[in-house]
Parts: structure tokens; sequence; C-alpha cells
């Protein structure tokens, strides 16, 4: 294992209107839909990094595994932490794939205390963004951090914009252990993950 895994957090804020919240809740039984751009590949993003194409290919096609079984939670607020928090769990991703350089997806928000946090604000109409949080190295290229190949997609979380570019870099530059590594995927991600990697060759 790679001893210089980072802990790297992207910010993208969620576009939506009370319309559209009150469309959603009607049309859901009460729920709370969101759909938008996740992460985005090939761009400098405000924490001065770049992800390619195919390092958030492979990690939307790994997450398909956590969509289907229902475990693509993600919290209220990024935690200093590679683990998800079921005590701190908001929201659950239902939907994530590819659309040219752009992940895009659809997230319910939970009735947990924190999803309902997330539902008042929502219904106030606060801007809130959606959060990739993940492990992995980068390299620098003049000033560009470039992440490499060693990235693994941890989840999603909803977070407020950042007031000062680089806000999180603190809760960012976190080492993660592989024994934290070994709390998120089971054995059973770690065979798909290198069934996929195969896949792809």
């Amino acid at each position: 294992m790679n001893k210089n895994l980072k802990l790297l957090t992207e910010w993208s804020p969620l576009n939506y209107t009370p319309d559209l919240i009150k469309e959603s809740k009607e049309n859901n039984g009460g729920k709370i839909f969101l759909k938008g751009i996740l992460q985005r590949c090939n761009t400098l993003n405000q924490n001065g990094r770049i992800y390619s194409r195919s390092i958030l290919q492979r990690e939307i096609t790994n997450y398909q595994k956590f969509i289907k079984e229902n475990r693509a939670l993600g919290e209220c607020d990024h935690p200093d932490s590679s683990v998800v928090e079921l005590k701190n769990v908001s929201h659950i991703v239902r939907d994530a794939r590819m659309d040219g350089d752009n992940v895009v997806g659809t997230i319910e928000i939970l009735e947990t205390p924190n999803g309902n946090i997330l539902a008042k604000l929502i219904e106030a109409g606060v801007t809130l963004g959606i959060s990739s949080r993940g492990v992995g190295s980068t390299r620098k290229e003049g000033n560009t951090q470039v992440v490499q190949d060693d990235f693994q997609l941890i989840c999603f979380d909803m977070v407020s914009e950042p007031s000062t570019p680089g806000a999180f870099m603190i809760r960012e530059g976190k080492d993660v252990s592989q024994e934290e590594l070994d709390k998120h995927f089971t054995s059973s991600d770690r065979i798909d993950r290198i069934f996929n990697d195969i896949l792809s060759w």
C-alpha cells in the first residue's frame, strides 16, 4: 500500500429552486431528491487538483456496487476520516454516472437527524454543495496537483461552500491508514475493484 495516501475532498454547488424541491417532494412521497454534477474530470478545481477521466470513470464503475447495495451513503459535512459514520449519514446516492467530463447523479435526502438538517436548509433556499471524499496521492505539475492512479472514491458528502479557497486543506491532508480503508472497503469490495481493473485492460 502506498504510504502517501491522503484524504482528498472536492466541492461543487448543487443547483435547485424551491419549485424543484416542492415538485420532488410531491412526486416522491415527501422525499427530497437532488440531481446534479457530483464531480468533474480534466478540470482544475478550486483546490488546485485535476482528476483524469480514466480515474473518475474507474471509481464511478467501482462505486456502482455501493449504489446497488444501498451503501452509497454520505454525511452532512466532511469528517476528518475516510470512514462513513452511520450516526452522521444524511443522504444516499441513488445514481452516479459519467456524462462527458462530468460525474452526474441523484441524491436522496434521508430522514435521519443530519438528513433533516439538510432538508430544512434546502427548503430555506440555502446553497449547498456536493463534495467527493476519497483517498489517494497527488503529483505536482507546475501549479497543479494531478490526482494519481491510487485514488479510491469513498463517498459524496453534502457541504457548505468554503468561505476561503482551500478551506478544507487541513482536513484533506490527513494521512489514511490501511486499517481505516479496511473499515470502509470489504474484501468483496476489493475483489470487485480488482475485477473491474481487469475488465478495463
